[in-house]
């Protein structure tokens, strides 16, 4: 197949050589058509996996929305199908690993289906994918939005590279969904990160922090509202560093204010340096639709290892910014990521994290076991703790995250909160309210993309039993 060899400015350019694999082929212009061969006879049931983040998943949902209105069927991953889209992660060398296993699962039971495999994974690992049995395309991030471009009919010989460096313009991104939206709805505003921690493959995996263009997020935001969604959730790599010709997150959000219909606007997570002050007061605002929630990542509470990770502030920093919002918003659920087994990470950094847990206003935590990524500054770092001390680790910190959630819970027992429900199973309707806490209430109603009031009653792990208020329900 022919391919184009992209030179790229070196301040677009990663400082990593990806070798005879950085490749593209250009998307469908005036200068480089896509032939009629890619545009007839297209495929038309499609299946669709995700691996990764929230901002994956955004993306998935897009580029389903995509093949609906180019007359595809979407079935569920691993049904028989046509054409298969992966988007993939590489945050560690597990989630390359989990991405090769999804792959060559659908294509053992589908051998002939065309496989496009995109993302994060695609842009560093194209080589890898290449040996891949009946993999037919490879589509790094920059052009991954773009995927249907170039996929054509029938089985390619040998697989098709896509794969550029990522340029630091602006964005846009094109929408086309007409389906109804019937829960939480991922709104993506921003897209790679200028942060280099030494764990960290994503600045080379998507590139340095851009902003998409305030007009083109409302546009999709308000076609979500208007399809249903009564909850949006901002979402990107470093959504804090978000900038579009002088606005930020907190224009964002004033503007998704305006939105008739829209209950909830939530920030996903946010790095702790990146948090504008007038936040607080929104969420303080009962006409403002943003809510009192904050996921905030840690990951140690060492100032010995988030030197090593190479963060942006220390452990005093930290513990004085999520005291203060706790002060500023008395009623915020404050959640977090702890990675353990770091490199470096002695016993008694282990301690310090642990206290910091235990002794500030955080609700929850994530915790993750470092996992070695390859081309990452952490791997020349010689001090490693072994896997059974990581499960160690990570076993106490999960319990510290259960206690302290249950605290939280504990605090809301006998009082009525509004709960947006999502899902039933077995009779029990499940949902969460604007602080994040999951509610379960039994009930025969049909209560999908309901807000209704609920009284909570009965603490069952990391979710909370309730009972309805048989009052007022708001419908879509």
């Amino acid at each position: 197949f022919n391919v184009y060899l992209v030179m790229n400015t070196p301040s677009q350019t990663p400082t990593r050589n990806h070798g005879p694999f950085h490749r593209i082929i250009p998307p469908q212009s005036e200068k480089y058509p896509v032939s009629q061969e890619n545009t007839q006879n297209i495929p038309k049931r499609a299946s669709l996996h995700t691996l990764g983040c929230r901002l994956n998943q955004s993306e998935t949902l897009i580029l389903q929305e995509q093949l609906q209105a180019e007359g595809y069927e979407i079935v569920p991953y691993g049904e028989s199908a046509d054409l298969a889209i992966v988007n993939t992660c590489t945050v560690t060398n597990d989630a390359d690993s989990k991405s090769r296993k999804a792959i060559r699962g659908f294509l053992r039971d589908n051998p002939d289906s065309y496989m496009a495999v995109i993302g994060c994974y695609s842009q560093m690992g194209a080589k890898t994918l290449c040996e891949i049995p009946g993999v037919d395309l490879i589509v790094g991030n920059q052009e991954k939005m773009n995927v249907l471009s170039y996929i054509k009919e029938g089985k390619n010989e040998t697989p098709l590279v896509v794969r550029d460096q990522m340029i630091r313009d602006d964005f846009t991104i094109d929408t086309v969904g007409t389906a109804a939206f019937t829960r939480r709805a991922n709104l993506k505003i921003q897209d790679g990160c200028d942060f280099m921690c030494s764990f960290c493959i994503i600045p080379f995996a998507r590139g340095r922090s851009r902003s998409r263009a305030m007009d083109n997020l409302f546009e999709e935001a308000r076609q979500l509202v208007e399809r249903g969604a009564l909850e949006l959730v901002i979402t990107g790599v470093n959504i804090g560093t978000y900038t579009y010709e002088d606005q930020t997150v907190l224009d964002i959000v004033d503007h998704l204010n305006e939105i008739e219909g829209l209950k909830r606007i939530r920030i996903s997570s946010i790095e702790p340096t990146t948090i504008e002050e007038g936040l607080f007061d929104r969420m303080n605002d009962p006409n403002h639709a943003l809510v009192p929630y904050l996921h905030i990542p840690l990951q140690s509470g060492s100032d010995n290892v988030l030197t090593i990770m190479r963060r942006l502030y220390t452990r005093q920093e930290f513990i004085d910014f999520i005291q203060h919002a706790h002060d500023t918003v008395p009623n915020i659920c404050i959640g977090t990521d702890i990675m353990v087994g770091s490199p470096g990470e002695s016993e008694a950094d282990f301690e310090d994290t642990c206290d910091l847990l235990l002794n500030s206003p955080l609700t929850y935590s994530h915790v993750f076991k470092y996992s070695e990524r390859d081309g990452t500054a952490a791997l020349r770092i010689p001090e490693k703790v072994d896997g059974t001390e990581k499960n160690r680790r990570s076993a106490i910190i999960r319990r510290i995250s259960s206690q302290k959630l249950n605290e939280f819970q504990q605090r809301y027992l006998g009082q009525t909160v509004e709960v947006l429900f999502e899902s039933e199973e077995q009779g029990l309707w499940s949902g969460y309210t604007e602080h994040y806490i999951r509610v379960s209430v039994p009930s025969n109603s049909e209560l999908k993309n309901t807000v209704h009031p609920v009284r909570l009653e009965e603490i069952q792990g990391d979710f909370v039993m309730g009972s309805l208020i048989e009052s007022t329900v708001l419908p879509v």
